[in-house]
């Protein structure tokens, strides 16, 4: 399985060979158009130069980081989770992280702006500071919603939130378990 800067590699590459542009090319369209916000910038693309909407987003993205001086690393990303009011819950994040990377060492760790994706195959969940508190975020269709395991939509069919590393306890690792292992 590819790794996702694998896959924005060939996705770049993809557009460049479709297009006949390279990506500096298309960074370079975006600043000149001296639109700021994200939305307008993608709907430029899309509209003007008949890019797709995920091509245009990455193209928007990648000029954007380029602007702020290059993308933050994931590590960046995680020091920013928690810190500040989050500070106390980064302890809780060390010890999920700790325990699903002992599943296998397929696990991988994709940080976003606000949360870390789980990722084996494919998002088997997500982990990140929400109200105060750590939610874990699990992908686990069919699964019976419990009173701590709530059902949600989104990138996952169900959430844990946890106060402290106390609440990795054997119920949500074995939740993490069986979303790791159905990935």
């Amino acid at each position: 399985m590819a790794t996702i800067d694998e896959q924005l590699n060939n996705q770049i590459a993809n557009i460049e060979r479709t297009t006949g542009r390279s990506f500096a090319d298309w960074i370079k369209i975006v600043r000149a158009s001296g639109l700021e916000k994200h939305a307008q910038a993608v709907a430029m693309l899309k509209a003007d130069h008949g890019v797709g909407h995920g091509n245009a987003n990455l193209i928007v993205l990648r000029s954007r980081e380029a602007d702020a001086g290059g993308a933050p690393s994931g590590e960046d990303l995680v020091a920013t989770h928690y810190a500040g009011k989050n500070a106390p819950l980064r302890a809780a994040y060390d010890a999920v992280v700790a325990r699903i990377q002992e599943f296998g060492d397929d696990v991988e760790l994709a940080p976003k702006k606000t949360y870390v994706s789980l990722r084996r195959r494919k998002q088997f969940g997500q982990v990140g500071p929400v109200a105060g508190q750590l939610e874990v975020c699990l992908n686990l269709p069919g699964a019976e919603p419990t009173e701590r395991l709530r059902a949600i939509s989104g990138m996952a069919t169900h959430r844990v939130r946890i106060d402290d590393a106390f609440g990795l306890d054997d119920e949500l690792i074995g939740w993490l378990r069986e979303a790791y292992e159905r990935a």
